[in-house]
């Protein structure tokens, strides 16, 4: 009885040390899997303070609660050419430099009404590397499709169901 015993408590051991490492993940790394944009967790948290900017939370959840950022990362990785990827992540990193000299402090640290105003900047044309416009051309775009997407306004505010509820009948015609 004790070398079932024993012989179990190896397997599990064994199981638990080869999958230890897929747990644990690189520190320091987005949150989804990319394989063609190299996103930090530090930019994957900016990227959700924008989008909770773009769409805050009201009495309904913002973009950043229903994750419409996580979304635009696997937009901008999958289906963006390498050039507009490269431009996505330059303008992410000179918006940041941006706030940083603006408000001298990060986007992060920044308060809702100087993110929001800094924003606004570039949806007016003031002044910002032509990646800015391009990297906000995107994020707007893409957040607005990630967050009309998601569960929760599909479910909470469409309605919308995946089977309808109404049977279809071919036999009647519509109009005779």
């Amino acid at each position: 009885m004790n070398r079932r015993v024993s012989i179990r408590n190896m397997i599990i051991f064994a199981g638990g040390v080869t999958f230890l490492p897929a747990c644990l993940g690189p520190e320091g790394k987005a949150s989804v899997a990319l394989s063609n944009i190299n996103i930090s967790a530090q930019q994957e948290k900016l990227l959700s303070t924008i989008a909770a900017t773009l769409i805050p939370k009201t009495d309904t959840p913002g973009a950043d609660e229903t994750g419409a950022h996580l979304f635009v990362l696997k937009m901008v990785d999958d289906c963006y050419e390498k050039a507009d990827q490269d431009k996505f992540v330059l303008g992410l990193d000179q918006l940041e430099k941006a706030a940083q000299k603006r408000f001298g402090k990060s986007m992060l640290k920044c308060t809702a009404a100087d993110r929001q105003k800094l924003l606004q900047g570039v949806e007016d044309k003031d002044g910002f590397a032509p990646e800015v416009y391009d990297f906000y051309k995107i994020m707007k775009q893409r957040t607005i499709q990630g967050y009309m997407t998601s569960q929760f306004v599909l479910q909470e505010i469409e309605h919308y169901t995946i089977i309808p509820t109404v049977k279809y009948d071919g036999y009647h015609r519509i109009g005779n």
